[in-house]
């Protein structure tokens, strides 16, 4: 569950971007994740996924394609979104 707070934050920035571009979906994201500890663990990029998906159910970026690139670093960065 420690990946639900960093989750939060990324779909909340995928839907201001989206609302600023003006899409009515999103169909893909792509996000770089360093080693991000959360509450003691690492956070693990298909439990970021999982979560991701789950807090999308209900939004324009619900069917949305998820794509998580482990990178150096100890912070997160949504590379791009696409949608219509």
């Amino acid at each position: 569950m420690h990946d639900l707070h960093e989750a939060n934050r990324i779909l909340k920035l995928v839907l201001e971007k989206a609302v600023e571009n003006r899409l009515k979906i999103v169909k893909e994201m792509d996000i770089r994740l360093g080693q991000i500890e959360e509450h003691g663990e690492i956070i693990n990029p298909s439990n970021l996924e999982f979560n991701i998906k789950n807090l999308a159910k209900g939004t324009i970026a619900e069917t949305a394609l998820v794509n998580i690139s482990v990178v150096e670093g100890d912070d997160w960065e949504l590379v791009s979104i696409d949608g219509n």
